[in-house]
């Protein structure tokens, strides 16, 4: 979730929680070996990046099951991935990774087109601030019969990577809530979606670069579109779901802005388990990445279940505080209701005087 204070500095590499005696996450040495004076200009690193990838990553699964979220999270929020800081090296590992999950899915890519004119899954955004010149995008696709209308269903990728001068030996924002649970839930809606039968409406599924960085990677899909705005009828962002919160039923996600349209309310009439946000007074439907889409007249909200844990844009964000049941059934009760939604004629709309303005 995009911050609301001045952004930190990246730093060099830091010791992993297992080598400061703290609970290891997932091994993941290939990735520390392939940081070890990383070139990612070499065509052979990338190669050998995705073929590592494709060769572990969960196979032939047709239903949201919590070990995939397991795997998943634990590789994009692990200490090797050094906070997939925005655009960093590892924010561009972590566009690979999805990228693979997402070819594996069978979904067509959407993003750039290479110079013997191969579309890849990864869109790279100039970025002149950065360090590396770029932040990086993931885009898949699954074509519906109708080439019309579509939806998205998106999150970011990025979180705040690594800083020396936070306190403490631990220097490394991990984003396991923020927002590596949205990401794999884009991943595993992607994993079930893509099994059934094709739907009726296209299906964009995203995941921006450096939402840290005044949502840099989202303003510039947002200003290249893959298909006219007015035909994208509905976004779905996923931030920070790996906790329940407190102040809602207990299994319930919370929808940003539930109030400003009709969308919210017709998900949960099919079975999604959605509310409306506790939480009014953090504004948080205009702190994510929905909400540049929502300006440009997109029905565009964020799914969330952020309880105001004090975990927030701190190291202490870890795999280890997420709660992999709640999670796995409340992406779970969105998979029907999504289907509906790709499958159906019902076109959301801003409810009277409710429509997102600066």
């Amino acid at each position: 979730m995009e911050r609301t204070s001045q952004e930190e500095g990246l730093a060099p590499a830091r010791p992993s929680k297992q080598q400061r005696g703290q609970a290891p996450l997932p091994d993941l040495f290939f990735f520390r070996v392939l940081y070890t004076g990383v070139n990612m200009s070499t065509p052979r690193v990338i190669f050998t990046l995705v073929i590592f990838l494709a060769i572990t990553a969960p196979i032939n699964a047709q239903s949201i099951r919590e070990q995939d979220i397991r795997a998943e999270l634990g590789f994009l929020a692990s200490d090797a991935m050094q906070g997939r800081g925005s655009g960093t090296v590892f924010e561009r590992i972590a566009a690979e990774y999805i990228g693979s999950q997402f070819q594996q899915f069978g979904l067509e890519p959407g993003g750039d087109t290479d110079s013997a004119g191969n579309k890849g899954f990864v869109q790279r955004v100039p970025v002149q601030t950065a360090a590396s010149g770029a932040t990086w995008n993931v885009i898949g696709v699954l074509r519906g019969t109708d080439q019309r209308e579509a939806i998205m269903l998106s999150a970011h990728l990025d979180h705040l990577g690594v800083n020396d001068t936070a306190p403490g030996d631990d220097k490394i924002f991990n984003g396991a809530d923020d927002d590596g649970s949205g990401s794999v839930a884009v991943m595993e809606l992607a994993r079930a979606l893509s099994s059934g039968k094709r739907p009726r409406r296209t299906i964009y599924f995203v995941c921006f670069g450096s939402e840290e960085r005044r949502g840099l990677g989202s303003r510039h899909f947002i200003d290249n579109p893959p298909v006219p705005l007015t035909q994208i009828v509905a976004d779905l962002q996923f931030e920070m779901l790996g906790r329940p919160d407190p102040k809602v039923a207990a299994g319930k996600l919370w929808l940003t802005g539930f109030e400003r349209s009709n969308l919210g309310p017709e998900l949960a009439k099919q079975g999604a388990a959605l509310v409306a946000d506790p939480h009014p007074e953090q504004r948080f439907f205009q702190r994510s990445d929905n909400f540049p889409l929502a300006l440009r007249g997109v029905i565009a909200h964020t799914v969330s279940s952020f309880g105001l844990h004090t975990d927030y844009h701190r190291v202490s964000d870890d795999v280890s505080k997420i709660d992999f049941p709640f999670m796995t059934r409340s992406i779970n009760s969105l998979v029907r209701p999504i289907q509906w939604l790709a499958n159906s004629d019902f076109r959301p709309e801003w409810l009277a005087g409710q429509a997102p303005s600066r």
